[in-house]
């Protein structure tokens, strides 16, 4: 499969991505633990089906130490062991984040208020921009159809 244009050539879309990436480089030194940052970009990248980011969390999340166990997991985190109850809550809220479109509601009271039990206002700020973030990338490459299986951790510094 080729991408239907080669968007990380193009000097208009160098400056897209430049401003979401100055974005995710905030969310990323804010102080939301890492492993809760990849599981819910893993997450809402599963929902949307997007296989570039897929791959990329994935192996950033194994580089920076996490458990294949738990990233086997992720698309059944709800019925698995090996979440604590923070990381369930921003999975919570990333998966009826990603899935705003789905629910006539969007995001529910319930989820929101049971991630503010253990984040903080600036770590559901990150939490939050975070989902919007990812969801562009994740909307960038599955429109472009962007191949997925080639990246390396850190290729993007």
């Amino acid at each position: 499969m080729d991408p239907r244009l080669n968007f990380f050539g193009n000097p208009l879309a160098g400056k897209v991505l430049r401003h979401i990436n100055s974005a995710n480089k905030v969310v990323s030194e804010s102080g939301l633990p890492i492993a809760t940052q990849e599981l819910v970009k893993i997450r809402a990248s599963q929902i949307n089906g997007c296989g570039f980011c897929t791959d990329m969390h994935t192996k950033d999340a194994i580089h920076a130490g996490e458990t294949h166990e738990r990233l086997h997991m992720v698309a059944a985190w709800r019925e698995a062991k090996v979440f604590t109850d923070a990381e369930r809550a921003a999975l919570e809220l990333a998966e009826q984040g990603t899935r705003i479109a789905d629910a006539a509601g969007g995001v529910t009271d319930e989820a929101w208020q049971n991630a503010a039990k253990y984040y903080d206002e600036d770590q559901l700020v990150a939490l939050l921009s975070l989902i919007a973030i990812i969801n562009a990338y994740n909307r960038i490459n599955v429109i472009n159809q962007q191949p997925a299986g080639d990246y390396q951790p850190g290729q993007f510094g």
